[in-house]
């Protein structure tokens, strides 16, 4: 005679079961289950352009962090498995960016100049982008118990994003791009055109994922932003006559301008005004970027189609 076990015992076993279950690490997410996947990061975004940077000249990637301006970023994402070793992500990404002069070391160097140069700026940036994801180990994998258990990765792809950068001018965050610091969309320095606050990218990145149940894992994710702009801190060339403010601008504008283009503490601007156009205010040659290194959460979403693997999955019955 079939004996009924009560509802809470059997909720509570299946739970465990799922929980402890193993099952599943060798299967191939390209089979009828498991080719989509959600995830969510959280971590450090770093931004790597004119403002702020390490001792020396201006570098390129890691060896150009600002620790104490790191801020959290978010990201959410969607994955699809055409196979194994390839995946298919789209992003949705969110952070603030920053950077400051007056957080280089002073060590007698080059990063004196910028200290001297004293800009700094905020931004906060959402970015979208797809990408196409790699999984070498793969076609190394020789271990049944550890098949598909760690993924690492590399990825490539490209996207958009939007900025809007902003310095503090007493106690308030101004918008920078309205105020043309540099000149830009002025008939007096025609080659600096009025950038806009939606850019593309060029993604590239790596990371890892370990798997702690067939539909669980955590992993982590670098995500490196080549972009197509130098104006995330709204800082790309040169100084600009500050009196062009009042043609191009509105009388309040104007006023926000002038005390916001130059900020420097460079004694020979004291004495010589005039000068101020002589200095280098940023350097066009090479574009702005920015980072994330996120810790990564995500989900596998069966379907569970099989016939087989349903009965697998399903709570047992008890005679």
């Amino acid at each position: 005679m079939k004996r009924v076990v009560p509802s809470v015992r059997a909720i509570v076993l299946c739970l465990i079961l799922a929980i402890s279950s193993t099952r599943g690490y060798s299967q191939s997410i390209s089979s009828g289950d498991g080719k989509w996947e959600v995830g969510l990061g959280f971590g450090p975004m770093f931004f790597l352009g004119d403002l702020g940077g390490t001792a020396g000249v201006g570098k390129r990637f890691v060896k150009d962090l600002d620790f104490p301006l790191t801020n959290l970023g978010k990201s959410i994402y969607l994955n699809y498995y055409a196979a194994d070793w390839l995946g298919l992500r789209l992003s949705l990404n969110q952070g603030v960016l920053k950077g400051n002069d007056a957080e280089a070391p002073n060590k007698g160097g080059a990063e004196v100049d910028r200290l001297l140069r004293n800009l700094s700026f905020k931004s906060s940036v959402i970015d979208v982008y797809g990408a196409v994801e790699i999984y070498p180990t793969v076609f190394f994998e020789k271990y049944e118990e550890m098949k598909g258990k760690l993924r690492p990765y590399a990825l490539i792809g490209a996207g958009m994003f939007k900025f809007n950068p902003k310095a503090k001018l007493d106690g308030q965050w101004v918008a920078l791009q309205p105020l043309r610091l540099e000149g830009q969309g002025m008939a007096e320095y025609p080659d600096r055109k009025q950038f806009k606050l939606t850019q593309s990218e060029i993604v590239v990145g790596f990371g890892a994922k370990y798997w702690l149940k067939e539909n669980f894992y955590i992993g982590f994710d670098v995500t490196h932003r080549d972009t197509h702009t130098d104006y995330i801190d709204a800082t790309s060339t040169g100084y600009i006559d500050p009196n062009l403010f009042n043609t191009y601008l509105s009388a309040a504008d104007a006023a926000k301008a002038r005390r916001l283009y130059y900020r420097g503490l460079y004694g020979s601007a004291v004495t010589n005004p005039g000068n101020i156009q002589t200095f280098q205010r940023g350097d066009p040659t090479q574009a702005d970027a920015f980072f994330s290194a996120l810790l990564r959460f995500g989900w596998r979403l069966n379907t569970y189609g099989d016939k087989l693997q349903r009965r697998q999955m399903r709570c047992p019955s008890f005679y």
